[in-house]
């Protein structure tokens, strides 16, 4: 596999739950040596980075804002666009596959870029679109189906 870029998306506010689950999440990413890429802020995509970074993996911030101080303190590469939710497709058309975490309606506009490129979905408590977005049941599920699908 060349390129092993993987997206985490999700929301900024979301409960302790579900930030424990992207942290998993992120933690499964790391450990297999992919490349976890997101949004670069914090909550969802926070609790990820923090989990990649424990398990020695490699984390992408494409931020929505100008400044390169502006991600969460666990990204190793700051990409700053000033787009706002503009870098959603900037973020999206830099991976190989998805997987959302909770999140709202800026959640489901990658989830939309990702469908509309034919890249594999997974979600875990956040949208289901039946058949296209798989509803994993765990970290570990969501990220086993995306690597078979990459």
């Amino acid at each position: 596999m060349v390129n092993r870029q993987i997206a985490v998306i999700g929301g900024r506010e979301e409960p302790e739950s579900v930030l424990a689950v992207a942290q998993k999440l992120g933690m499964e990413i790391g450990k297999r040596g992919l490349i976890l890429v997101c949004g670069g802020m914090g909550g969802v995509m926070e609790a990820a980075c923090r989990g990649a970074k424990a398990a020695g993996g490699t984390t992408v911030g494409i931020l929505p804002v100008s400044g390169l101080d502006q991600g969460n303190p666990y990204l190793d590469i700051v990409i700053p666009t000033g787009l706002g939710d503009a870098r959603n497709a900037v973020l999206i058309n830099s991976v190989r596959a998805v997987i959302a975490v909770g999140g709202r309606y800026g959640t489901l506009s990658e989830i939309a870029f990702a469908l509309a490129r034919g890249l594999p979905v997974a979600s875990i408590s956040s949208w289901e679109i039946d058949p296209a977005v798989y509803p994993a049941r765990d970290a570990l599920d969501a990220v086993e189906y995306v690597m078979k699908r990459m």
